[in-house]
């Protein structure tokens, strides 16, 4: 079917935001121009392996992209990849997976992708392949066929692969396959862009050439760059535990959030949300604390209700704004052996609660002003306080650390 796209230009500067490289970037111009000639619309290739059970909002990145290609009149297309799943991606990674999936792992994890990522691309438009209906009917003559089309020279230009065999770290030769399979993929599906992030050049190109060796459209390659995690460091990633799931509740999401570095928050409004650029400056020119908790109302909004992020909005600033009790603070027994006529030192109290990890720590804490007591929070005025401590006594250490003390 004959399908109407925008202008060019505007399609241009809804794909190209929050896109660090389009490789070969003057061929999207033309394959954009042809399709709006012919009516014919692109075919928009994103690949997610199952191997947990969680989407991240890493993931949402290029999934965004897609729905944006989408609402322009393009065609999704999902590859599940329960066969590369199996392998498992060396992407910007210095040394082997631990852990390879189970065949039975990866087909439970594949059951909840779909429907999390149907938070973000409308399903009911895109085509959904898994990579194993031709992987698994590959004889082993086949796969010899399609590994003798790409020399091991080509593969150790890899980022990843040549740092290891400089560092003279193991590469396993099933390693060597997965970005093997990813550019078939490509192959099989016939696709125009793919989107990913930067680390996947290598697999986005060599998917290029087996295209023009089947005598098909060469793919382009629009790659979005790496979102960091909570740490505003590294990656976001399940494996590192540093990441913001979309299927959390919105109160989990929204601790999260406010954990965030500020210095990160411009590449989070600018890949998560469609806050023009000019107002992202100015929220983050005036108060940041604000323009976090808009960011996180933003971006929960899109996974739960409205109402919900409001909610969980509220419900954290009134929790760690000290506006009202925690509803999670744990109890911690302290020794009544340990007090004498009932008090102990302030130092001591906040490092046997585990409140502190040291006696320096503490003190330090206590300077700040940060060591409080009840729920009036009261503040600690010195290291060598004795503190009254009687059995339901809340401490606190800062806004995020807390306990109710029980006398054992």
């Amino acid at each position: 079917m004959s399908m109407t796209f925008p202008p060019v230009e505007e399609q241009l500067h809804v794909i190209t935001r929050g896109i660090e490289k389009i490789v070969p970037q003057e061929e999207l111009r033309k394959k954009l121009q042809h399709s709006k000639d012919t009516g014919i619309p692109l075919r928009i290739k994103y690949g997610i392996d199952p191997t947990g059970i969680d989407v991240h909002l890493g993931h949402t990145v290029p999934l965004r992209k897609m729905r944006q290609f989408q609402d322009l009149g393009h065609q999704a297309v999902i590859i599940i990849g329960n066969y590369t799943a199996l392998v498992g991606d060396p992407s910007g990674r210095d040394e082997a997976r631990s852990k390879r999936l189970a065949e039975e792992e990866v087909e439970s994890n594949a059951t909840t992708y779909l429907t999390q990522v149907g938070k973000v691309v409308d399903i009911s438009r895109a085509e959904v392949h898994r990579n194993g209906d031709w992987f698994g009917k590959m004889s082993f003559a086949k796969v010899l066929a399609l590994c003798g089309r790409v020399t091991v020279a080509q593969l150790l230009t890899r980022d990843d692969f040549a740092k290891r065999y400089r560092d003279e770290k193991p590469i396993f030769l099933h390693e060597c396959l997965y970005p093997v399979m990813q550019a078939w993929d490509s192959v099989e599906i016939r696709s125009d862009v793919e989107l990913g992030g930067t680390e996947q050049l290598y697999s986005f190109m060599l998917a290029r050439d087996l295209q023009a060796q089947e005598n098909l459209n060469q793919q382009i390659a629009v790659m979005s760059p790496i979102l960091v995690g909570l740490d505003g460091v590294r990656r976001m990633g399940k494996s590192l535990d540093n990441y913001i799931g979309i299927s959390e509740s919105p109160y989990d999401m929204m601790k999260k959030f406010m954990q965030l570095p500020d210095a990160v928050m411009k590449m989070y409004y600018e890949l998560l949300t469609e806050v023009p650029l000019a107002e992202v400056d100015r929220l983050l020119a005036g108060h940041l604390k604000e323009a976090k908790v808009t960011l996180a109302k933003l971006v929960i909004s899109q996974y739960h209700t409205n109402d919900e992020a409001n909610a969980a909005a509220a419900r954290w600033q009134a929790e760690i704004g000290g506006e009202a009790l925690p509803t999670d603070i744990p109890d911690v027994v302290l020794d009544s052996t340990l007090l004498t006529d009932g008090a102990l030192a302030a130092v001591k109290l906040l490092t046997t609660l585990n409140l502190c990890p040291s006696n320096g720590e503490a003190r330090r804490l206590i300077q700040g002003g940060g060591a409080k007591l009840g729920e009036e929070k009261t503040t600690i005025t010195s290291h060598d306080q004795q503190i009254q401590v009687t059995d339901g006594l809340l401490v606190w250490a800062g806004k995020k650390k807390y306990c109710r003390v029980r006398i054992g």
